[in-house]
């Protein structure tokens, strides 16, 4: 007859689905109050559930590693019936290596460490590099001497060790409860379209759901001071500064206070152009500011003073960089090649390679790379040092801009054929996301990343509003009404993760942050 299969009822379950089981649980819950130093209680929920953490096997084999008997540690492991043929040779090769240095250490004993080598660590026939220098030792012992001491720490760090050889199923890792919880609360985020609070804000106590009133989505602001388009904007790294740029051939510096309200501080005012682009030092000190076919400013951002003019005859910048460092600026010129310069103006390098203007470009923060649109549809990526292409992102249409990730290991790439895609960069370069609703025909859309951990892909567009996008699943979540002409730029505040800002063609810069009338839930009240 054939033997019928174990009935699930047979295991005891806790939960309304049954697939938990009361064993392990029990065994789970006893291992983290353990890890909390709540000893006592964890003591009572063993006798009281009668289900013991570890098997009596385990907690022998603890102790005698505790005692430093090893001769019984090998003994007792081999008891142990769980363990695969890996695992157990691992473990006896940790605990043999004691027991031979044990030997070593005492005098008058070289040749019970020599047996112990040879008859019990060699057959085991793993981990040969170490054989070799345990075997070194014998001769010349001057190596063992540096090791660790048998003392009890010693043993403490090999018992830590051992146990994270064996399976969980013996030893069960003491955050163990804290990764499941963990692993739920990810679970919880990814399947949030519209999360967007920090993890400080989590709790454990409801299911976590975010809705579209954690989403920047209503004008806070109009910032009317620009007397023309507003063509770039850039929010300053610790998020307390605005820099916009305009056709009518200034840049303004804006606060962004404490309460969250944006206030002029500084126009700054020097170019004969239009200015296309401005870029903050990594410090926020100081802002570079690049004139159309002109001359690239360096300012001081607390004074509104300019510092220094880069310019070389003949020749007009069109965009604009700094270093990770501070010390290096990455410029664009007219004649298709970019440059860099020391802060005081020396031309350091001139790379004249290139077939079109080049009016986007950046340094990793790893500063071996220029990131920099080649040709129509290829992004580059130029080594500082020795003057070599090490990666290219081939596109399917004319790339218009581009933004790289706070960890720069993602690039954002807008298109001449309305789309937006997003590139992983790690390995070898791959579109991992697109982004479409928005509209592009005549103008230069920029894009950018925003919102907790960069969660969300934002956008200008020509149709007069901003459109925002679930980075992770491509799904337009919302398009913003408010201006009256193209959107040419949007800026994410990355560390107020609840503001935004769009630059028009109306002339206007609107910030955007939650909408009062909306709960978390995104309902409205």
């Amino acid at each position: 007859m054939a033997q019928p299969l174990t009935s699930q009822r047979d295991v005891e379950t806790v939960g309304s689905k049954g697939v938990i089981k009361r064993n392990e649980y029990v065994r789970i819950i006893t291992r983290a109050l353990y890890s909390l130093n709540y000893n006592m209680t964890a003591d009572l929920l063993q006798e009281e559930s009668r289900i013991p953490l570890d098997s009596s096997e385990v907690k022998l084999l603890e102790k005698q590693v505790l005692d430093g008997n090893w001769e019984e540690s090998v003994k007792t492991l081999c008891t142990i019936s769980l363990l695969d043929k890996a695992t157990r040779s691992l473990a006896s090769f940790l605990i043999l290596e004691q027991k031979f240095l044990k030997f070593l250490r005492m005098d008058d004993n070289v040749l019970d460490a020599l047996n112990v080598l040879r008859k019990e660590i060699v057959p085991l026939g793993i981990n040969l590099n170490r054989v070799h220098e345990l075997a070194a030792w014998i001769i010349s012992p001057s190596g063992y001497r540096n090791t660790d001491q048998d003392t009890e720490s010693a043993r403490s760090e090999i018992l830590k060790k051992l146990l994270n050889l064996l399976p969980h199923s013996l030893v069960i890792p003491p955050t163990r409860l804290e990764s499941i919880v963990e692993e739920a609360l990810d679970l919880q985020r990814g399947a949030c379209l519209f999360h967007n609070v920090f993890d400080s804000d989590l709790s454990l106590y409801p299911d976590h759901q975010c809705g579209r009133g954690r989403l920047p989505s209503s004008i806070k602001q109009i910032l009317q001071v620009h007397t023309d388009e507003v063509w770039f904007l850039q929010f300053s790294h610790d998020g307390k500064y605005l820099a916009s740029s305009s056709k009518d051939q200034s840049a303004i510096i804006w606060q962004v206070m404490d309460g969250g309200k944006v206030s002029w501080k500084h126009t700054l005012i020097g170019h004969q152009k239009p200015v296309l682009t401005v870029s903050w030092s990594p410090d926020d000190n100081q802002l570079l500011t690049c004139g159309e076919d002109e001359v690239i400013r360096r300012w001081d951002a607390n004074l509104g003073q300019c510092l220094h003019v880069y310019e070389k005859i003949g020749v007009g910048f069109i965009s604009c960089a700094w270093s990770p460092d501070g010390r290096v600026i990455l410029a664009g010129m007219t004649n298709k090649s970019f440059s860099l310069w020391d802060v005081n103006g020396a031309e350091l390098d001139c790379w004249e390679e290139n077939t079109l203007r080049i009016s986007e470009m950046a340094i990793t923060d790893a500063r071996d790379m220029i990131v920099s649109i080649c040709r129509g549809d290829t992004i580059v990526f130029l080594d500082w040092e020795e003057k070599r292409c090490r990666k290219v992102i081939q596109e399917e249409e004319v790339i218009t801009s581009f933004s790289l990730s706070k960890d720069n290991k993602f690039l954002l790439v807008n298109l001449t054929n309305q789309e937006i895609h997003l590139w992983s960069l790690e390995g070898y370069p791959q579109v991992v996301a697109r982004y479409k609703g928005h509209t592009r025909s005549r103008f230069i859309i920029r894009s950018c990343f925003g919102g907790c951990e960069e969660a969300f892909i934002a956008s200008g567009s020509e149709d007069t509003q901003v459109y925002v996008w679930h980075r992770g699943s491509g799904k337009l979540i919302q398009a913003l009404d408010g201006h009256s002409g193209a959107v040419n730029c949007v800026s994410w505040n990355p560390v107020n993760i609840y503001m935004l800002a769009s630059a028009s063609d109306d002339g206007a810069i609107r910030i955007w942050g939650p909408d009062p009338r909306m709960d978390q839930f995104g309902f409205k009240s």
